[in-house]
């Protein structure tokens, strides 16, 4: 997971608590269809991924980044972070 302070930038802390809420809605969503591994700070780090270089996103934006991740993009996410760490997620 990366740091608590990159998480802070781009929303509220008392908003973070509750885009985990949905985060973890994604993950348990991830449960049923069989990945049964991922966390909700997962989730988390992989939507904000997409917002590197960009100002800070609206809260609908990511709400919607939220509840609309599919899995395959979450996985392209996770190969890619394992090629750039050498294999260490």
């Amino acid at each position: 997971m990366e740091n608590k302070e990159n998480m802070m930038s781009f929303i509220e802390v008392e908003k973070y608590q509750e885009m985990l809420l949905l985060c973890k809605s994604k993950a348990e969503e991830f449960l049923i269809l069989g990945y049964d591994n991922i966390t909700p700070e997962e989730v988390w780090d992989c939507v904000i991924s997409g917002y590197k270089g960009e100002e800070r996103p609206t809260l609908h934006r990511l709400v919607n980044d939220i509840l609309s991740l599919k899995i395959s993009k979450y996985m392209n996410y996770v190969m890619i972070n394992m090629y750039k760490n050498n294999g260490v997620i």
